[in-house]
């Protein structure tokens, strides 16, 4: 199976650190393409910004149909994810939804920690279209701009935890999701220090791909 994650926004590093937690869940014979939007916004962050960066995933899905077997939309916001499946008859998942999904498995409660406020009304609207919002604790902002978490060495990463500190304590969910790309390398670390599942939308895409065929 060749699986393509688009990144909708422009940022390479990004796009590594998908195609990174891509491979790493992938089993011995999926082969994970990663790209990049030339035309996207640097980051994605609001309404706003996901209008921006649907065409250049449109794009993005044109061009390598024929050579893929399946796409995934690599932003938590599942940006132009319905404009994509009415492009191509292959499979489209966003990252979103497929966190989501693995998050419910076993009827577990979710909260989803995301980067800034102006991100909690897609997520949310994205939540209620797919029928998910009875699992649904609550959508948190960690108020960290997502480029700062592609800044080496920096806050952001204590930041978030301490979002999902908040979480736990307040919610009680029975898992975590990270509501951006941009966490995809913080899950394993996180799902250790607070002993409970912590989701990451790429990973979960790939399992979920993989397990449908």
């Amino acid at each position: 199976m060749r699986i393509c994650f688009i990144n909708p926004n422009s940022t390479a590093s990004m796009t590594e650190k998908i195609a990174a937690a891509a491979r790493e869940a992938a089993r011995p014979g999926t082969e994970i393409v990663a790209l990049t939007s030339s035309s996207g916004p640097a980051s994605i962050q609001g309404e706003a910004d996901g209008i921006a960066a649907v065409p250049g995933v449109l794009a993005l899905v044109s061009v390598h149909d024929r050579e893929m077997d399946a796409f995934v939309i690599a932003c938590f916001d599942d940006t132009g994810l319905a404009e994509a499946r009415a492009l191509t008859d292959r499979p489209v998942h966003g990252i979103g939804e497929a966190a989501f999904v693995k998050a419910m498995e076993g009827g577990r409660r979710f909260s989803v920690v995301t980067t800034l406020a102006v991100s909690i009304p897609v997520i949310v609207g994205n939540i209620e279209a797919y029928g998910f919002a009875d699992a649904c604790a609550r959508v948190r902002a960690s108020e960290i701009a997502v480029l700062a978490l592609e800044e080496e060495g920096g806050a952001a990463q204590e930041i978030v935890a301490a979002e999902i500190a908040r979480a736990i304590a307040e919610d009680r969910p029975d898992a975590i999701v990270l509501g951006c790309a941009g966490m995809a390398n913080l899950a394993a670390a996180y799902s250790v220090r607070f002993g409970l599942p912590v989701i990451d939308g790429v990973a979960s895409a790939v399992r979920l791909l993989e397990a449908r065929g």
